[in-house]
Order: structure tokens, then C-alpha cells, then sequence
């Protein structure tokens, strides 16, 4: 019964951590690339990495904390521009293949070694580096604060400000990204997604509108990827592919085109993978999985669902296949 409650308890812990939080608004951002625009951005994690570097190497050099985050948000625009001027023509598969091309540009020439003084090569950057500067930010004082069943310092690496702030930016940028869809901007977007030369035979310049959409999903990117790193450390290989996979994971699982998809998708990403994790550590025995074996096959269930997902429910959770008409 103690290895259930622990199971369930950290289920429930993995779903408020502010890394849960990040991972759900670079998800967001990803969604506003796909599931509302119909751009098959395979490189999410290209943004969240820039972003995180610009906001580190910015902190690193004496910046305050909002020049820094500044620094991060014209990072990713910059980032969008780069990426989205020459490609943004290309349809489908290819524009797949450039945007995962891209972000593994970025993560290599982060963990280049003839940059390690600038940005720690393939060891990253150290969290005390840049962190000191958000929890300077905390009016949540000293000592520790129980919650439910949660108790954890009010000010820290882990604690329930960083988790307050990040959390708050997923609704704020959920709320945002449901007034946009509802303006006029939104509707364009979502008819390029379904039909780009009928809008373009309206006389809307569909190359704008898509790098648009391309800037705000990549600075919703960048912002993830700076929350992402502030309570652990800037580590390039962290936010790989792999990255990648794993936000798009969330997002359908949750439903692509919908305001709250991929909050509950992410949501429901780690809780599984936790349960899975705890569930098989509590039955199977360590002769037949060990611990680092268990972590493995939680992924792979990952993976598995993943497919069972596209497959039978490609609308995800609470999405609707009408809106899944997509002009790839």
C-alpha cells in the first residue's frame, strides 16, 4: 500500500512541476504552429534551446533578469526569421525536415567545444549560473509551505514559486493564444491551415501570416525553454530531438487545434509515464527489470501509445477531427 500511495504521490507531483509547466508552454507554441497553422515544425526544441541560451549567456554577462528574458524572446524571433524566410514555402515533409535540421544546428554548435566559455560546450551551463536572478524575484519569503500533500520551500531550486510563475504563464499563454484564434488574424490562420490558395486567392499575403504564426509558437518556445532550465541547469543534449518528439506527444495527445490540448496532454504525459515507471518498479523484480530498464520501458509505452493514438484517435483527448483538415 506504501509503494501505491508513493506512486500516486508522485504522479501528482510530476504534474505541478515547473518543468511540466515549460514543457506545456513550448507545447502551446508548437500547437500554434501545427495545430492551428498546419506547419509541421519538427524542430520545437531549437527554440526552447536558443531561448534558454540567450536568457543564460545574457545573465552570465551581468544582465538583469528581465534584459535577460528579453534577450530570450528576441532570440526565438530572431531564431523564427532565420528559419522562416527561406523555408516557409515549402510544404509537408519538407518543411519537417529543415525545422529538425535547424534545431540540430543549434544544439551542436551549443555543445561545440571551441564555445565551451561561452556556452559550456556539451556540459551546458550550471544552474547557479542564471538562477539567482528569478528567485531574487520570489515575495514568497523564507521556510516551507504544505499545500495538500505537497510540502515544499517557499523560495528554491523546486519550490512553490518557481512552480506559481511558471504555471501562470501557461494560463496567460493559453488565454492569449484562444483570443488570437478568435480575432480575425486567427481566422486567417486556421483557413491557411485547411486551404492556403484560397486564402491566397483572397489577396492574404499567406507567407506573412505563416511567419507570423511562426514567430509567436517559436517565442512561446524560447520562453519555455529559459522556465525550462531555471530550476535544473542548460544542458544542449536535454533538448534534442527527443525534445521534440516528446512535445508533440503531449500536444496530440492532449488535441491539436485546441486551447487546453496541450496543457492536458503534457499533464497526462508525465503522470503516465510516472505511473508506468512506479507501477513496474512495484511488481516486476529486479531480476526481470532493473531500475534504469523500468525507465526505459516507460518510454517505450510512451511510444506505443503514441501510435495507438495517431492511429485510432488522431484528435487527441478533447480535440475535434473537423479541425483537422490540414493543406501539408
Amino acid at each position: 500500500m506504501d509503494g501505491i500511495i508513493k506512486v500516486l504521490y508522485d504522479m501528482s507531483a510530476s504534474m505541478i512541476l515547473p518543468t511540466t509547466a515549460a514543457f506545456a508552454i513550448a507545447a502551446i507554441g508548437l500547437n500554434v504552429h501545427f495545430g492551428f497553422t498546419g506547419l509541421l515544425n519538427m524542430g520545437q526544441a531549437g527554440f526552447m534551446l536558443i531561448g534558454a541560451y540567450g536568457f543564460a549567456i545574457s545573465i552570465g554577462a551581468g544582465l538583469p533578469f528581465w534584459a535577460a528574458f528579453l534577450i530570450a524572446v528576441l532570440a526565438g524571433i530572431a531564431f523564427a526569421l532565420l528559419l522562416g524566410i527561406p523555408t516557409l514555402k515549402l510544404r509537408g515533409d519538407y518543411l519537417a525536415i529543415v525545422t529538425i535540421a535547424a534545431a540540430e544546428i543549434v544544439r551542436m554548435i551549443g555543445r561545440a567545444s571551441v564555445l565551451n566559455d561561452v556556452t559550456g560546450g556539451s556540459n551546458g551551463l550550471p544552474g547557479e549560473n542564471f538562477r539567482n536572478p528569478f528567485s531574487d524575484l520570489s515575495f514568497f519569503g523564507d521556510g516551507q509551505t504544505t499545500l495538500l500533500w505537497f510540502t515544499f520551500d517557499n523560495t528554491g531550486v523546486n519550490g512553490w514559486w518557481s512552480r506559481a510563475v511558471t504555471w501562470l504563464m501557461v494560463l496567460v499563454f493559453a488565454l492569449l493564444v484562444w483570443l488570437l484564434m478568435r480575432s480575425p488574424w486567427g481566422r486567417v490562420i486556421k483557413s491557411i491551415r485547411e486551404d492556403e490558395d484560397a486564402v491566397r486567392s483572397l489577396g492574404k499575403s499567406v507567407f506573412s501570416f505563416k511567419m507570423q504564426a511562426l514567430v509567436v509558437g517559436g517565442v512561446l518556445g524560447s520562453i519555455g525553454g529559459v522556465m525550462y532550465i531555471l530550476p535544473t541547469s542548460l544542458q544542449p543534449d536535454s533538448m534534442g530531438r527527443n525534445m521534440t518528439f516528446l512535445i508533440w506527444t503531449a500536444m496530440l495527445l492532449g488535441g491539436a487545434a485546441t486551447i487546453f490540448g496541450p496543457i492536458l496532454g503534457t499533464l497526462v504525459f508525465f503522470a503516465t509515464r510516472i505511473f508506468v515507471q512506479g507501477g513496474m518498479r512495484l511488481f516486476v523484480p529486479d531480476e526481470i527489470l532493473n531500475t534504469q530498464q523500468t525507465e526505459q520501458f516507460s518510454w517505450i509505452v510512451v511510444g506505443v501509445a503514441l501510435m495507438l493514438l495517431v492511429i485510432f484517435r488522431p484528435q487527441g483527448m478533447i480535440g475535434n477531427k473537423k479541425e483537422l483538415n490540414f493543406n501539408v
